[in-house]
């Protein structure tokens, strides 16, 4: 499900660009693995990622990438993913390292 509004213009839902960006969003790059470090896990980090989860709305991801930069995270991946405007749906591979799903 589509939460942003931005994101149902610049997606159709039936098209293969729509298809990458959702598995982009899921899985990231399976040829990048990330290491994620349980010290970026700040209460503060986590209540970020665990409000986006619940409620599907992920435009506090620039947010939790303040947060995660703040907890010592120096991972590009993580903070571009993060701080770019792509898709985000519940399942997002950051938010789910920072809430302990991996």
């Amino acid at each position: 499900m589509l939460t942003n509004p931005a994101h149902r213009e610049q997606f159709n839902v039936s098209s293969p660009s729509y298809a990458a960006a959702l598995l982009r969003d899921i899985f990231g790059n399976p040829f990048r693995p990330v290491a994620f470090s349980p010290l970026w896990r700040t209460d503060t980090a986590v209540a970020i990622a665990a409000q986006m989860y619940e409620s599907r709305d992920f435009s506090a991801m620039p947010i939790l990438a303040d947060a995660l930069q703040d907890a010592g995270c120096d991972s590009d991946d993580i903070l571009s993913h993060c701080r770019g405007g792509e898709l985000h749906v519940r399942g997002c591979w950051v938010v789910d390292l920072v809430l302990g799903k991996e």
